[in-house]
């Protein structure tokens, strides 16, 4: 009561035994999510991802950002419609076995979720629309999960597959 909330023990030590390596991780996160956003650019597919100079607000991020974090590990695809967003995931998770589909974004494996249709579903289409997301907005929590080389190789199978490059 005089201290506030305490974490619980288990959860103290698993926080303690991850916090040395939480560098590397977030380093490594903003490195293959670079690299995916580029290659996503790239296939022609609208990218949003403060890492890339097309973003609008690239030059700011860089200049408030950790240099040693690069831009972080979310980026944004707009698929344009939920069907094809959701025919994508389809073959990101049960072909590619490139991510899996979850609300949550936070995993040390890719996590991907189609934002319209998932986590802002009780936000009404038309203040959708208003405030950016459009019915096909993908999220993806790239993970540092196999070589990137062999994701870059699965997302863009995936993403010609289903029609989008």
């Amino acid at each position: 009561m005089l201290l506030g909330p305490t974490l619980d023990p288990r959860a103290a030590f698993d926080v303690i035994q991850r916090l040395p390596h939480l560098g590397l991780r977030m380093r490594e996160h903003s490195r293959r999510a670079l690299a995916i956003a580029e290659r996503l650019e790239q296939e022609g597919l609208a990218v949003i991802y403060p890492g890339l100079p097309s973003h609008p607000g690239h030059e700011r991020f860089k200049a408030i950002a950790n240099q040693g974090y690069g831009f972080g590990g979310m980026i944004a695809v707009d698929c344009g419609t939920t069907e094809r967003a959701n025919a994508l995931l389809a073959v990101l998770q049960n072909e590619e076995q490139f991510g899996l589909i979850a609300v949550s974004l936070g995993y040390y494996d890719t996590l991907m979720s189609c934002s319209g249709s998932s986590t802002s579903s009780e936000i009404p289409p038309t203040e959708q629309r208003a405030i950016g997301i459009s019915p096909g907005l993908l999220r993806l929590s790239v993970g540092y999960t196999g070589s990137l080389e062999s994701r870059l190789e699965q997302i863009v199978r995936a993403v010609r597959k289903v029609g989008l490059a």
